[in-house]
């Protein structure tokens, strides 16, 4: 308990930072729609978001060695803070953007400085009970901010205004703290290569976990529109995805301990497939089925990432860990910065059904890809322990050490 409470602290600023970052991005889709940008455009917003979230990532290590960790956590938050209240100010599609790149830089440096300083300071016999309560803390905040939208008035400055004040609020618990800053960890190298030759599907399963987490959670809100969702009927849609995530990763978890974790991958990605037809149909039977299809397609599609690294972590030595981490949120990023771009112009071109057809077919590209992979290599001698990623920091490689 006495750990728990000197970690209170940062878990509060990381539950006010998830408020006010997952917000914006349901927000800039309903503000957008109402400001008559395009789909295009609407896209491009969480592109950028994640062009932010991938600069963040490499530049956040950098700044920690410079600065230390509140210092580089307050620089990164400010960052956040400056990208929402400058939404009102311009209204403009393209400044829009950039400003969202400040959001997604926001997100990836807050995100690493605080899993640095997380596990900097756990030991072996307590980092089970930090991550896992950490990870809780994680998803009430995504839960409450998804929820957070439907109170919330598109293109509307007030709107921007509380996740900008929730963004400050963030500053407040860690850098008033008195517990002492961890030493600065080194940067990993970026050595996308690393994760290929250690495993190509887990690769492919990480990019194809971008392709649905990055679409639904920043085109999602223009499905929902485009099928005749109010606003704060959108915003259970997004918590029902991310519910369904959450009750999933017990039962994965369970099954990919024991079970070859390329076939948990590919019956996941199998159950993907019905799982979009049903998204589909259920677009015009109500708003009850539409959240039930929701929460089924986040139950079966967000595991794929924690199963897909902990796949690509049983063929690595202990050494690499951190570095293949990083690898694998690289080509996460990369499928995670073209998914919404490509997914709101398909969208226009041949309705909101196709948002899904298009995850679809990444699920069975996954599965044939798959199939492919276990013909050419058997299983690994060793098995890591499955992780539950709800973050693609590349300081999650550390949870994956042997002991």
């Amino acid at each position: 308990m006495r750990l728990l409470v000197s970690f209170a602290a940062l878990f509060l600023s990381i539950f006010l930072l998830q408020i006010s970052t997952g917000g914006v991005g349901p927000l800039d889709v309903l503000s957008g729609a109402q400001l008559g940008f395009s789909n295009s455009q609407i896209g491009l917003l969480g592109s950028a978001h994640f062009l932010g979230f991938f600069i963040g990532c490499w530049f956040a290590p950098r700044l920690m060695g410079t600065v230390g960790h509140s210092r580089a956590f307050a620089a990164f938050t400010a960052a956040g803070a400056i990208g929402l209240l400058a939404h009102m100010l311009i209204v403009d599609a393209t400044a829009w953007a950039l400003m969202r790149v400040a959001s997604g830089l926001s997100v990836a440096g807050c995100y690493t400085v605080a899993e640095a300083w997380l596990q900097a300071k756990v030991t072996n016999e307590t980092r089970g009970r930090m991550m896992g309560s950490y990870r809780m803390v994680d998803m009430i905040g995504s839960l409450v901010a998804q929820l957070f939208i439907g109170i919330l008035e598109p293109a509307h400055y007030v709107s921007y205004n509380l996740l900008a004040i929730l963004s400050c609020a963030a500053l407040l618990p860690l850098t008033l703290t008195k517990t002492t800053e961890p030493e600065t960890p080194s940067a990993p190298r970026l050595r996308p290569g690393l994760a290929w030759r250690r495993s190509p599907l887990a690769v492919a399963g990480v990019m194809v976990a971008a392709v649905s987490s990055a679409s639904f959670r920043m085109v999602g809100p223009l499905y929902g529109a485009e099928v005749g969702l109010r606003p704060e009927q959108i915003a259970f849609f997004l918590a029902a995805f991310v519910l369904g995530g959450a009750l999933a990763q017990v039962p994965v978890g369970w099954l990919a301990d024991r079970y070859d974790r390329r076939w948990i991958l590919i019956w996941l990605s199998l159950a993907a497939l019905p799982a979009c037809i049903v998204t589909i149909t259920t677009s015009d039977m109500g708003t009850t089925a539409v959240m039930l299809a929701a929460f089924t397609f986040g139950l079966v599609t967000m595991p794929i990432y924690s199963v897909s690294a902990a796949h690509a972590h049983d063929w690595a030595e202990d050494h690499e860990r951190v570095e293949l981490s990083a690898a694998l949120m690289f080509f996460f990023a990369l499928g995670a910065i073209v998914a919404p771009l490509l997914t709101s112009n398909l969208i226009t071109l041949f309705g909101p059904g196709a948002l899904f057809v298009f995850i679809s077919v990444a699920h069975l590209v996954l599965v044939v890809f798959g199939l492919i992979r276990m013909r050419r290599r058997g299983t690994s001698g060793t098995r890591t322990r499955y992780v539950w990623i709800p973050r693609t920091s590349f300081s999650v490689g550390r949870i994956f050490r042997m002991k």
